[in-house]
C-alpha cells in the first residue's frame, strides 16, 4: 500500500524534539558546492575535483540548522580528498552540528580527488550499520543501513543515492524492498532520482507498505524546483505528523524533513539524551 502526507511546516528550529517523536532530514549536500543556476554546472566544474574557499562556509551554514534534527540522511559528501582538503564532510557536519553518532559509506573513490559517499547523523545511539553495495551495471551506488534500538524494537532507516539508469533503479529498489519487507519500522532517506509515482510503483510491486512524506513540494532544482528526486519513505506503521520541503542550503537540491510519531515500542531509542558539540 503506498500513501503520502504533505503539510507546510516550520521545523528547522533547534528546540529537542518531543519524547515520542523524531525528526529526520534527507539532503544531497553536492560537497558543499553553492549552486544557483544549470550554468553553474559548467563555470563551478572545477569544484567537484579542487579545494574551494568557500565549502567550509557553506558546510558550516548547513551545520548550523541540521543540529535541529535527530537523525539526517546524507548524500553527495565527500569522505576526505583532495577536494575537501582531505575533511570528512559527515565528521565535520556531525562535530558542528551536534550529533555525536555519525558514518559514513564510500561509494567511489577517484584517486585522491573525490571520495563519494553516503553519510548518516544522529543524535540517539546506532547498535547497527550495514553497507549495502546496490546492483547496477555502473558500481558506486549505496545504502548506508543504521538500526536503533534492539531485538524487537528496532527501527531501521536508510541513506541512499539510487542511480541514473531507470534500469538500475528498478533493481535497487526491489534490493531495498527485499532488504526492509520484514521490518515492522523503517524509514528510506535520499536522492531516489526518479518521481514518487515510479518509487511507490516498484515498493508496491514487490509487496512493501509505505508512504511518504511530501507529495507537493519538488527539490530539484534548487533554483527552480521542478523534480521530487528527494524522498523520504516509511513504513506504514509509522505516523507522520510534518512535513517540509525546506527553502535553504547550498547545493542544487532542497533538504526535505519530516516529523513521525514514534510508537510505544521504540521508545527506548532516545532513552539516551542528546549531546550538543559547540
Amino acid at each position: 500500500m503506498f500513501s503520502h502526507y504533505s503539510e507546510k511546516q516550520e521545523m528547522h528550529n533547534h528546540k529537542e524534539s518531543p519524547k515520542n517523536r523524531l525528526r529526520l532530514l534527507s539532503y544531497n549536500v553536492q560537497v558543499g558546492i553553492g549552486s544557483h543556476s544549470y550554468r553553474d554546472y559548467v563555470t563551478q566544474s572545477w569544484r567537484h575535483i579542487l579545494p574551494d574557499s568557500s565549502r567550509q562556509s557553506n558546510l558550516m551554514e548547513v551545520a548550523h540548522w541540521l543540529s535541529g534534527y535527530d537523525i539526517v540522511a546524507l548524500q553527495e559528501v565527500d569522505a576526505g580528498s583532495i577536494r575537501t582538503q582531505f575533511v570528512n564532510q559527515v565528521a565535520f557536519l556531525a562535530q558542528k552540528g551536534g550529533f555525536p553518532h555519525w558514518h559514513h559509506q564510500q561509494n567511489r573513490f577517484i584517486g585522491k580527488f573525490a571520495a563519494h559517499s553516503n553519510g548518516l547523523l544522529a543524535k540517539h545511539p546506532v547498535t547497527h550499520i550495514v553497507h549495502h553495495q546496490l546492483p547496477g551495471r555502473i558500481k558506486g551506488r549505496g545504502a548506508l543501513q543504521a538500526t536503533f534500538g534492539q531485538g524487537d524494537h528496532q527501527l531501521m532507516v536508510l541513506s541512499v543515492h539510487l542511480a541514473l539508469s531507470p534500469q538500475a533503479r528498478k533493481k535497487q529498489l526491489r534490493y531495498i524492498s527485499e532488504l526492509l519487507i520484514d521490518h515492522p519500522y523503517f524509514i528510506i532517506m535520499g536522492d531516489m532520482n526518479c518521481s514518487q509515482s515510479t518509487a511507490a510503483e516498484e515498493f508496491a510491486k514487490h509487496g512493501l507498505d509505505v508512504k511518504v512524506g511530501n507529495s507537493l513540494h519538488p527539490t530539484f532544482p534548487r533554483w527552480k524546483p521542478k523534480h521530487h528526486f528527494d524522498q523520504i519513505w516509511v513504513s506504514d506503521k509509522l505516523n507522520i505528523v510534518k512535513c517540509q520541503v525546506m527553502d535553504l542550503g547550498v547545493s542544487d537540491h532542497l533538504p526535505i524533513a519530516i516529523e513521525i510519531e514514534i510508537p510505544e515500542d521504540l521508545h527506548g531509542i532516545k532513552s539516551i539524551p542528546p549531546r550538543f558539540i559547540n
